[in-house]
């Protein structure tokens, strides 16, 4: 019996066979491995620590990883919207606490290449960091949606 786990690193999808296989089933790399489309929608989120809207190195890592990915894309559209946990400060202070992180996110995007004409910023302050009604103390990030098209 075979089992085929997809993984996905780096941007690469491989598929690994645990199991028995018959020789000679794959050729070619190719077989085993595909390159998703690099141009189209891009969605990842960066986490902060608490109370702070500065990059961590894995956000920076997030970043830096989209940005190649995109090499090549026209960026049509960027959305980054600012989150924050509500357990604790006022709901000003977690206002512009997410509008900071989500400012954070576009400015190192920018840094990487991104036109900053697309981007949409934002910040749902404390009614973001609440799932139907409850406090989700995962809240503490930025989500980024990107739009992105081969070029012409």
């Amino acid at each position: 019996m075979k089992t085929i786990l997809p993984v996905v690193a780096a941007g690469l999808t491989l598929t690994l066979l645990a199991g028995c296989a018959a020789p000679g089933v794959y050729k070619t790399r190719s077989d085993l491995v595909s390159n998703p489309a690099a141009c189209g929608a891009k969605r990842f989120e960066v986490y902060f620590d608490q109370d702070q809207a500065r990059l961590t190195n894995a956000a920076r890592e997030a970043i830096s990883l989209t940005a190649t990915q995109l090499q090549g894309c026209d960026v049509t559209k960027v959305q980054v919207l600012g989150l924050a946990d509500a357990r604790s400060g006022t709901a000003a202070a977690n206002q512009t606490l997410s509008e900071q992180r989500a400012r954070s996110v576009a400015e190192a995007l920018t840094v990487v290449g991104l036109p900053a004409p697309a981007f949409e910023v934002t910040g749902a302050g404390a009614e973001g960091a609440k799932v139907n009604g409850v406090n989700d103390p995962l809240r503490r990030r930025t989500e980024v949606v990107i739009e992105a098209q081969p070029r012409r």
